[in-house]
């Protein structure tokens, strides 16, 4: 029989600025109307000057450490998925250790764009399955407004900063969250379609160079848009499947909060109900790795979390990257 593990606390944060709209109509040719109406967004959530990644990503873990009600120094793992890094090095969870006080921790950055989140489940519930003791903390954090071009409306309308995190055990409470079943998936021939290559070893810098527009996320938004449906309906059927569910058996859909468009799609083709699809992209938009944290932190905060509920995670990213997990309040 296969080791199950549990999530025993949920914390999200984002910054304190708000980008609305209207703010934006300031900045580039768009408009609230035209923002809302493709992609259900309606403000996002940026930092302040100085604020990176792991400020973002220390606060969501304390807020998952008092909904755990553990010490950090009970932590034994540290585990951040990101695609926007405080640094090339060191990486973004040994700063987010130091910002927690601790050492001696193993920390370790996943990068899988927006599915990184779930990416880093998977390997945090290997790890608890393996060591029984583990007590470990997984982040999902992104300062997307650092790696966003301001001028180009097309990609600048969508993305938020924000973080949230979980905490993850080997042993059950009375209040925790099973993890049931995870899949995840990829296909790296479709890259181009959603990159950030500008400063990486394919397209390096040079001293003194002028920043290139390849140093901020560039899209393809109707080709992401066809693989991410297909994708996340796909790999939830198997999940749902393998499991002995159906579609009825999910209480709570919780889907990568990319737009509003692709959040009604993948419900619709799934035939689960818009009033079990958990949606907050109208407020904090598009935040890559920290989207499906944050919606948990949220939702736990709100009491929706009930005992006795299945909820279903899917996501899409760069990569391109996919997945979908399983788990049971």
């Amino acid at each position: 029989m296969k080791k199950q593990c549990y999530i025993r606390g949920f914390g999200a944060f984002v910054p304190e600025k708000v980008l609305t709209n209207f703010d934006l109509e300031a900045m580039v040719d768009t408009s609230d109307e035209w923002i809302r109406t493709r992609t259900g967004i309606e403000q996002r959530h940026i930092v302040a000057e100085g604020q990176a990644t792991s400020d973002l990503t220390a606060q969501a873990a304390e807020a998952a450490l008092a909904d755990a009600k553990m010490n950090r120094e009970e932590l034994s793992h540290i585990l951040v998925a990101t695609c926007t890094p405080d640094a090339y090095c060191p990486n973004t969870a040994c700063i987010t250790e130091d910002k927690l006080g601790l050492k001696g921790r193993m920390a370790l950055d996943v990068s899988a764009a927006c599915s990184g989140f779930l990416y880093g489940l998977k390997l945090a519930s290997s790890l608890a399955q393996t060591e029984e003791d583990a007590n470990i903390l997984l982040c999902g954090g992104e300062t997307m407004s650092s790696r966003i071009n301001w001028e180009d409306r097309n990609t600048c309308v969508l993305f938020g900063d924000g973080a949230g995190a979980v905490v993850i055990s080997a042993t059950p409470t009375e209040d925790s969250t099973t993890v049931v079943d995870i899949e995840l998936s990829s296909d790296g021939s479709l890259c181009e379609l959603l990159t950030i290559r500008g400063g990486g070893s394919s397209l390096p810098y040079k001293v003194g160079q002028q920043v290139p527009e390849e140093h901020f996320i560039m899209m393809q938004g109707r080709e992401v848009f066809k693989h991410a449906v297909r994708s996340m309906v796909g790999v939830c059927n198997t999940l749902i499947e393998r499991n002995g569910l159906s579609p009825d058996d999910i209480d709570i859909l919780i889907p990568h909060q990319a737009n509003m468009r692709i959040i009604e799609a993948v419900g619709k083709k799934l035939t689960i109900s818009s009033e079990r699809v958990f949606v907050n992209v109208d407020k904090v938009g598009n935040t890559s790795a920290a989207s499906i944290p944050i919606a948990l932190g949220q939702a736990k905060a709100a009491g929706t979390l009930e005992p006795g509920k299945n909820i279903l995670l899917t996501t899409f990213g760069g990569g391109f990257t996919w997945g979908a997990a399983l788990l049971r309040t």
